[in-house]
């Protein structure tokens, strides 16, 4: 009997959206194809439909950072795609996008407060609201991306604030301070993580001596279940998935020091997998497949895969293959027909799923992060440069490359997202929409 990679209950929640925001400028610098594009101010009402699309949270609707689009380019003109629109003032920071319902959601540092800002898809701004204060240490903005569940939107701020708000209005419905509550405090560089819904659940990792991955209940806030912790790992900075195997339910997990996975329905910590690395950054969200489980991060740590054997209801990680070259720093690692893509500090790497081995090498843009659609890898390096290349094992052939507009300031960690025809990238206080769909 074959098992999901994606858990029932996540495919029929099929509203958690995650969004990018952005705040409408003034300001006219010049882009690639001459001007950039404000911000138009046509109603959202008159936006085609075809527009619309669908990526509720952090990596989309299945943590798996996969667009189900077609009908996409599969070449870019000279400079790149055509630049629809571009907003100045979504805040400092790398927190992603996602899109739902015609809306845009992120989080960014303004006006000393972590701020959610939600825009319509012609980028002007329908409400904004904070969560906390900014994190202005070392690298300093938002991190997370909002997620969204129907009616409701889901934050996690740096400094441990995870608030409940209002889709439509960003009205406050709950809040708590998960590092505070749960007896923890922030990693170096502050809580990164984007949340997950897990039905009525709401998932985040507090880590540290008390607990390590806690579900509050996403209509009150209140705890449902809190897992024992996990050798007292403080928090990483990566994401959770969810997973199904050999009849267990359970939340995938990284933490500062290694892999863990907790049982999704009661909160037993199944698990801890040792993954050391320099500076304790574990920041690559596991990846599921078939009973097997990817992990990566960067240092010369590598890539690992680990096989689950359960048993009884115990659940074992098994290594099966080790690549050091692959050693994901924080832009993410995907999976595509049996192969994973990702980059490492200097070079983007294919390699097998099943043997793990290394298919190419390439420089390609340079280190950051990807997403992929309509089989194509969309790369964005962490100084502005956005390639495009087939997904495939054969190489990597950019086959369309452009400079993002001067302006935004810091690395561009945001993970790139495309939906609805669009891609939107967001470098620091700026969230820019190029158009990629085929003629």
């Amino acid at each position: 009997m074959s098992e999901s990679s994606v858990p029932g209950r996540l495919a029929r929640q099929l509203p958690i959206w995650l969004a990018v925001l952005c705040i409408a400028a003034s300001c006219s610098r010049p882009g690639p194809h001459g001007p950039l594009p404000k911000a138009s101010g046509r109603p959202a009402s008159e936006t085609p439909q075809v527009l619309a699309g669908f990526w509720p949270q952090f990596h989309g609707p299945n943590l798996d950072n996969l667009s189900s689009e077609t009908g996409l380019l599969k070449r870019w003109p000279e400079g790149g795609p055509e630049l629809v629109w571009y907003v100045e003032g979504v805040g400092a920071g790398f927190a992603g996008v996602a899109v739902v319902d015609g809306m845009i959601y992120t989080a960014g540092n303004v006006d000393g407060k972590t701020m959610i800002t939600a825009l319509d898809l012609d980028g002007q701004i329908r409400w904004r609201k904070p969560n906390g204060p900014a994190w202005t240490r070392e690298y300093e903005g938002a991190r997370g991306t909002p997620s969204v569940d129907g009616d409701r939107l889901f934050h996690l701020s740096p400094s441990g604030n995870l608030i409940a708000m209002d889709a439509k209005t960003g009205k406050e419905l709950w809040s708590r301070n998960v590092l505070e509550e749960f007896g923890s405090k922030p990693p170096h560089w502050g809580l990164a993580e984007s949340v997950i819904i897990d039905g009525d659940r709401v998932i985040a990792t507090p880590g540290g001596p008390e607990t390590c991955v806690v579900a509050l209940d996403r209509k009150t806030g209140r705890t449902v279940w809190r897992s024992a912790s996990a050798d007292g790992d403080q928090a990483g900075y990566a994401s959770p998935t969810l997973a199904e195997w050999g009849g267990v339910r359970m939340i995938l997990q990284m933490t500062a020091k290694a892999l863990v996975a907790v049982d999704a329905d009661s909160g037993e910590l199944l698990f801890r997998y040792p993954h050391e690395t320099r500076y304790d950054v574990n920041a690559t969200r596991p990846i599921f497949h078939d009973g097997c489980v990817v992990i990566s991060s960067n240092y010369g740590t590598g890539t690992v895969k680990l096989k689950l054997r359960v048993a009884d209801g115990r659940v074992v990680p098994e290594k099966l293959w080790e690549f050091k070259p692959l050693d994901n720093h924080h832009g993410g690692v995907i999976l595509v027909d049996g192969y994973l893509y990702g980059s490492s500090n200097r070079h983007w790497h294919c390699v097998d799923w099943q043997s793990g081995q290394g298919m190419y090498r390439e420089r390609g843009v340079g280190k950051g992060s990807l997403t992929c659609a309509d089989g194509m890898l969309y790369l964005l390096s962490e100084n502005g440069r956005a390639g495009l290349a087939a997904a495939s094992p054969e190489g990597l052939e950019l086959t369309g490359q452009f400079e993002l507009p001067e302006g935004g300031e810091g690395k561009s960690w945001a993970h790139p997202v495309v939906c609805g025809g669009r891609l939107y990238i967001r470098h620091g206080d700026f969230l820019y929409a190029y158009h990629v769909s085929a003629p």
